[in-house]
């Protein structure tokens, strides 16, 4: 499946390097790669020809040891800021702050340093990072996980200060949480998802009104031997809910389907259980043929890739991006160069440092469709559902606010179309409920979708 590209890299020192994000961060209109990394963060740009390093010193942070990053438009201005989760402790209390990076113009400044933030600071250690829309106005907070600590929800209070909403929220429980997911699971609206390492993982149903309920053992998802790391969202049997695909670190692996009276069971094959020391969970469709594949990125073992092929999935040949030597921490699906081919960038860490690995899928010649939506602000809709109705049937997507263990993908929903050369439809489910709905669009194009009425 995967060829290796470490050529598209201008710069690949051997670095402890963590988790991924991919956002527009210079505000140019085109997305950038940003790797949290034990040592000064990095931002990838592309710049026609491979992959150049263009970080702000301050969002470099080269004195920190970074683990987990997530994006999300916290103001509501239209633009994302950039969360970066710091750690010099392996669980408990922590001596350094997170980061919270804003861009004015040209400007960057870090809204954790501001003096009224002092007090909501997240001083515990913590794992993952997702962005969630929970009032559907374009507005996110920062959902933060940590190990044996409460979880965080920082959002901007009504004089515009940064604050801790986890208990308004009923989101502050104690947890050792690794593990991070916000996507309309089981209904139109996000709920958040949190996979743990001891202890149930945890469900919590978006009530509608800015609570939330706990709903994991009554929906399925608790898993007694779970040791969680990365998560996504799936359409694993085609029937347009979305399931989860959850990797553990010591137990096995899981593909939960949801049914259509509610819950979720675990179909996951023996081949796709079976034990992996995962980290990063991605399910993207990397060959464009329509169908997605299911990434396992694992430490200190080889990487493993599954496809659905004759009406069950089963693993598949993944070529250079085995990395049986690899330390894998996190990684991010993206199309860095606009040819309509997802690239995959992998980070590594850990044991010792190693260099990024960056691959692209082996060009099958078929269509695709991408699909960026957009908050009324001009922000990337993170949490908003897509489908693609072609050829018969649906293809349903999830705009990533952040993707389990680390790394959060890029904003876009990505359909390949195979032999496809028409669309009938595309329709576009934000936070709040609007919905648009485009009628034959062109395929093998980006279609950008604003949010209704602007």
């Amino acid at each position: 499946m995967f060829i290796a590209c470490p050529n598209l890299i201008a710069k690949n020192p051997a670095r402890l390097h963590y988790g991924i994000a991919v956002a527009d961060v210079d505000g140019d209109g085109r997305d950038e790669v940003v790797i949290a990394a034990h040592g000064p963060n990095r931002v990838l740009k592309w710049d026609g020809e491979r992959l150049v390093d263009a970080a702000d010193p301050l969002v470099e942070d080269a004195g920190r040891l970074a683990l987990g990053v997530a994006c999300g438009d916290v103001d509501g201005d239209g633009r994302e800021e950039l969360y970066i989760l710091n750690t010099d402790t392996a669980s408990g209390p922590k001596g350094v702050s997170d980061r919270l990076f804003a861009c004015f113009g040209s400007r960057w400044i870090d809204l954790m340093a501001l003096p009224e933030s002092a007090a909501a600071a997240n001083r515990w250690s913590g794992r993952s990072v997702a962005v969630i829309d929970r009032a559907g106005d374009g507005r996110y907070g920062v959902l933060v996980a940590n190990l044996g600590g409460p979880l965080r929800l920082y959002e901007l209070d009504e004089r515009g200060r940064l604050a801790d909403f986890a208990e308004e929220a009923g989101l502050d429980a104690v947890l050792d949480a690794r593990s991070l997911l916000a996507a309309p699971l089981i209904g139109d609206l996000p709920d958040v998802f949190v996979g743990c390492e001891k202890g149930p993982n945890i469900l919590f149903r978006n009530e509608g009104d800015g609570g939330f309920e706990e709903m994991g053992e009554e929906w399925g998802l608790t898993d007694p031997l779970n040791s969680a790391r990365g998560v996504s969202t799936i359409d694993a049997d085609g029937d347009g809910l979305l399931d989860l695909v959850l990797g553990n670190w010591k137990g096995p692996h899981r593909l939960y389907q949801q049914r259509p009276g509610g819950g979720f069971r675990d179909i996951a094959p023996p081949d796709l259980a079976l034990p992996s020391a995962v980290r990063t969970v991605i399910v993207a469709d990397f060959d464009n043929d329509g169908y997605e594949e299911i990434l396992f990125n694992n430490l200190g073992e080889p990487n493993r890739l599954f496809g659905w092929r004759d009406e069950r999935w089963q693993q598949i040949e993944i070529g250079d991006a085995a990395e049986p030597d690899g330390l894998g921490t996190g990684a991010a699906v993206a199309d860095l160069d606009g040819d309509g081919q997802l690239e995959l960038i992998v980070s590594h860490g850990e044991d010792h440092p190693q260099p990024l690995s960056l691959y692209i899928a082996e060009p099958r010649g078929h269509g695709w469709l991408r699909v960026r939506p957009l908050t009324a602000a001009g922000a990337p809709a993170r949490g908003a559902i897509v489908r693609l109705t072609a050829g018969g049937r649906t293809q349903v997507r999830a705009i990533c606010a952040g993707s389990g263990y680390l790394c959060q993908m890029e904003p876009v929903a990505h359909f390949g179309l195979g032999d496809l050369k028409h669309v009938d439809r595309v329709e576009v489910r934000w936070p709040d409920g609007s919905i648009a709905r485009i009628d034959r669009p062109q395929p093998c194009t980006t279609l950008t979708v604003p949010f209704p009425g602007r």
